[in-house]
């Protein structure tokens, strides 16, 4: 069984790294056909993603998402492609939530 690690530290807080959780939970879903459970806690959050042959847990901190799965004897042959796509797709849900939305005012400019 291949096992996957990504940790990556941020600056977002809880709250916000808790929504950027939820929206990363949510295209795993759509992407690639993942169960996703969301376990909230006082200091931390959990996210528990399942699909045939993955199982794993994204562990959401005021600082850092730390990610871990676990590949079935079939998916573990493609451990870096899978590895590359999961680091792809958090760092892309973690540059967005750094971007600062630009208030309403500004766009009417």
């Amino acid at each position: 069984m291949a096992e996957i690690h990504v940790r990556r530290e941020h600056r977002l807080g809880l709250a916000k790294a808790r929504k950027t959780a939820w929206r990363w939970a949510e295209l795993a879903e759509e992407k690639f056909g993942m169960e996703c459970t969301v376990i909230e806690g006082d200091t931390s959050d959990v996210v528990e993603f399942t699909r045939a042959g993955v199982e794993g847990r994204l562990i959401v901190e005021a600082d850092s998402f730390d990610l871990t799965a676990r590949l079935g004897l079939l998916l573990g042959a493609f451990r870096h492609r899978i590895e590359a796509g999961i680091e792809d797709n958090l760092d892309d849900v973690l540059a967005a939530a750094a971007v600062p939305k630009k208030n309403a005012a500004a766009k009417k400019k």
